[in-house]
């Protein structure tokens, strides 16, 4: 599995490079996580990350810990775009 990149928190660097969304779902597929963020034209976008990607971009966001990250605004890019 290809992949993608995922920030809590807004780039520094080739900011034209990212999108922005709002997280809908979080879950563990295939010893894999998938984050699924809706775009800014309401499309669903599934990301691929890996399990401590996910560990460490989930302490990143400005949540209680055990609180859902669901509706957190986050900046990704697909695997080679």
């Amino acid at each position: 599995m290809p992949h993608d990149r995922l920030h809590a928190q807004k780039p520094t660097h080739d900011l034209d490079r990212w999108s922005t969304g709002t997280i809908d779902s979080v879950e563990q597929r295939d010893g894999h996580c998938v984050v699924t963020v809706i775009d800014e034209d309401n499309e669903p976008v599934e990301l691929g990350i890996t399990l401590a990607i996910r560990e460490l971009f989930l302490s990143r966001l400005d949540i209680d810990d055990g609180e859902s990250p669901v509706g957190e605004r986050v900046w990704y890019r697909k695997h080679g775009g």
